[in-house]
């Protein structure tokens, strides 16, 4: 068993209805000693970006090796590419719709191959469900060890979405925006802990302001650790800065929503 990489599948699909579960009796199929780690099912219906941040933010805690399906697909039985993506030792299978953009952004060195080879797919194929009849096949074979080059060619020209990075319009400002509002309510900019301390560093013995909306937001290190109910940010566990309420809904109490800008100044 701990020869066999992690398979992970992140999904709009949702709990209701059995996709996800399908999914996985393919892979078990090919791979009974397979093991399967659900990220979430739970993506936004069709939110191709969405599922584009949670990889990017979630793939590096599993260990090398690992391989995470991503199937929000609303292009799916269309002319869109089935692809595999290696980059650091990582495997990600999906669509080629742009949801493998950050693992684009933050890898200098990647390879990506369009899945060709069909003796590696689910014999009968539907047009509308490439999650079980493409991707979790090709999950499975390649947790067995088939060579990522026998499931088809390599390209070049994949899809990329605009994935929004961080600002630093003076030397001592820095801009970034929400990207993503979790369960919470809680809002993650693309503010990572690495920009914050490049800011810092411009000016070490400055106070640092964070402003969004109209509010200037004070930065803790941990959720209660808050004066009241107001609007707060820490670096979370993902190293990514997060507005917060502590016990309440940020983005709701304070109408924070995705693509809002934060500042952040040195004075």
């Amino acid at each position: 068993m701990e020869n066999i990489p992690i398979i992970t599948l992140t999904t709009d699909f949702g709990d209701k209805d059995p996709s996800s579960a399908i999914m996985k009796g393919t892979i078990f199929s090919i791979n009974p000693q397979a093991r399967i780690v659900d990220l979430t099912h739970e993506i936004s219906k069709y939110d191709v970006r969405e599922a584009a941040l949670i990889i990017g933010m979630s793939f590096h805690e599993f260990p090398p090796r690992s391989i995470h399906v991503v199937v929000t697909d609303p292009g799916v039985g269309s002319a869109r590419r089935p692809i595999m993506v290696i980059a650091d030792d990582y495997y990600f299978i999906g669509p080629d719709n742009g949801v493998f953009s950050m693992i684009y952004n933050r890898h200098e060195r990647y390879k990506v191959v369009q899945l060709t080879s069909e003796h590696y797919f689910r014999h009968e194929r539907s047009a509308t469900f490439h999650g079980r009849d493409i991707f979790a096949p090709v999950a499975a074979w390649l947790s067995r060890g088939i060579v990522a080059d026998n499931f088809g060619v390599e390209i070049k020209d994949v899809m990329k979405l605009p994935i929004p990075s961080p600002s630093m319009p003076t030397r001592t400002a820095l801009e970034g925006e929400v990207i993503y509002i979790d369960t919470f309510g809680n809002a993650i900019t693309n503010i990572r802990d690495e920009d914050l301390k490049t800011l810092r560093a411009q000016k070490p013995d400055a106070s640092v302001r964070f402003l969004i909306k109209g509010h200037e937001v004070a930065l803790k290190q941990y959720y209660s650790q808050v004066e009241n109910r107001g609007l707060y940010a820490l670096i979370n566990s993902m190293n990514y800065l997060e507005l917060f309420a502590y016990r309440g809904h940020a983005s709701r109490e304070f109408d924070i929503q995705v693509g809002d800008t934060l500042g952040i100044l040195l004075t």
